[in-house]
């Protein structure tokens, strides 16, 4: 029975090239060290594993009691465990721990030592602040719970671990403060994540489509975040976060509009700034979201509300271009966004080349051609530049998703199409949940209190409660006594 462990094991890793199967000589008993090279820490093994036997094979006698010893854990100063099943230690080898098989054993014992490849803690690429933490994360999440437990440093810090993937098997965790998340959120959060049955999960965005209460809607119902103490912040806000490995990115559940409109360099600058700050951004989303549509509309159905000299120069400027106005946004819109996404996906040092002084060449040739008018480029050039405002990707993308219909309202139906196009959308994000937190709270439904952390940051020592929206009956955040 102990030989048939060992060949169930053998059985199940033929055609591994890189498993190591090592013979080892303790007197009269022999062993058998299985491990895969490329991806276990040989240097610990040696010293932790290798070396205690060795000097235990050194001895003139070997001791009655070395096999309790093993069994016990005690023999060697590495942490280990016993595995009776064949498959759960193949499950094991594969993840990176060594197997030890000793003849007189029931099982084998098993060290956790995984040496995968990691880049170093590099700086945030995506979310980049001035003032604050330059810290990211990166795609081991050991290392990244290490980043998050260094912010926070209290036992009530709890984690859950998942395993997501058949080949994958893909650890998962899910991250909260004991006392301060919602219970029914996170029972929902774990229930969600448990019935998932995937072959692979290689990001945590795979992950997040199994989560939304809204899989159809174009607006994101989670946040992306790749600093740390921006999942330090949530948490002890009472949301909840999900991490896995092999993803430089966390998830954080629930969340809200308003909170998808802000960074983490608000809470790092002086409230002044970043009240201004925030001003100037759900401005800039409003003119990326509708500037174009309001050109359309306006110089097609109701140029009368233009000024004078300005409507000749628009008028002149349009002359001599074949298209009507909604077709010419068009051509201008689309081209504009495969030029972002081709500085996206071009090597980088070309990417800023393509999508900036590209823009401005074909936008030019474009005029000189007579394709385009030039009002209508500096429109989209403004718009363009406008959604690099908005703080969070997805949220920006659902943006330039929903112009293109708000802009063929606009082209069709004058501003009536545009208006009817925002009470359309603001009664569905009104409607909108995420894990039943009202997506455009505190505006609707009406919360005042958190109005302090919303459209501007009033200074940290009036924020004495936390946002209704995500904590349970532990409001406090400041000792108002």
């Amino acid at each position: 029975m102990k030989e048939s462990i060992l060949l169930q094991v053998q059985s199940r890793l033929i055609g591994v090239a890189d498993m190591i199967y090592q013979p080892l000589q303790i007197g009269p008993i022999r062993c058998t060290l299985l491990y895969i090279q490329s991806i276990v820490d040989t240097q610990s093994m040696r010293e932790a594993i290798i070396k205690p036997l060795l000097e235990e094979a050194a001895r003139n006698e070997i001791s009655p009691d070395f096999i309790g010893r093993v069994v016990s854990g005690t023999f060697f100063s590495l942490e280990n465990r016993q595995g009776d099943s064949a498959e759960i230690l193949v499950d094991d080898i594969v993840s990176g721990n060594a197997a030890l098989y000793i003849e007189g054993m029931s099982g084998m014992i098993v060290f956790s030592i995984p040496n995968y490849q990691k880049r170093s803690v590099p700086e945030s690429s995506n979310e980049v602040v001035v003032v604050g933490p330059q810290e990211a994360f990166i795609e081991d999440i050991h290392v990244n719970m290490s980043l998050l437990r260094h912010k926070i440093k209290h036992p009530d810090l709890k984690t859950i671990k998942f395993t997501i993937g058949k080949y994958t098997k893909t650890e998962v965790f899910v991250i909260y403060i004991q006392g301060l998340c919602k219970s029914d959120i996170l029972e929902n959060v774990l229930t969600s994540l448990g019935e998932i049955d995937m072959d692979s999960s290689l990001g945590v965005s795979y992950l997040s489509e199994f989560l939304e209460d809204h899989p159809l809607s174009p607006f994101p119902q989670y946040q992306y975040t790749e600093r740390p103490d921006t999942v330090a912040a949530a948490l002890v806000e009472g949301r909840i976060g999900v991490m896995q490995d092999g993803t430089p990115f966390s998830l954080l559940i629930p969340v809200t509009f308003f909170s998808l409109m802000q960074s983490s360099e608000d809470y790092y600058q002086r409230f002044h700034s970043a009240s201004f700050i925030r001003i100037i951004r759900l401005l800039f989303a409003v003119i990326a979201f509708l500037l174009p549509s309001v050109y359309v509309a306006v110089t097609t159905f109701h140029p009368e509300i233009i000024p004078t000299n300005l409507l000749i120069t628009i008028a002149s400027a349009r002359e001599n271009i074949p298209f009507p106005a909604l077709i010419e946004a068009l051509i201008m819109e689309i081209t504009f966004e495969g030029l972002r996404e081709a500085g996206i996906r071009i090597p980088k040092p070309l990417g800023q080349t393509v999508s900036i002084i590209g823009g401005i060449v074909i936008g030019q040739a474009a005029v000189q051609a007579g394709i385009v008018s030039a009002p209508l480029v500096i429109v989209v050039s403004i718009t363009g530049i406008a959604a690099f405002i908005i703080p969070h990707f997805e949220l920006g993308l659902a943006f330039r998703l929903l112009r293109f219909p708000v802009l063929f309202m606009g082209g069709t139906l004058g501003l009536f199409g545009i208006v009817i196009s925002i009470y359309l959308l603001y009664w569905y994000m009104v409607s909108m949940r995420s894990f039943g937190v009202p997506y455009m709270q505190p505006f609707a439904p009406l919360v005042l209190r958190d109005f302090k952390d919303t459209f501007v940051r009033v200074p940290w020592f009036q924020m004495k409660k936390r946002t209704k929206a995500y904590t349970t009956d532990n409001e406090t955040r400041q000792d108002t006594s």
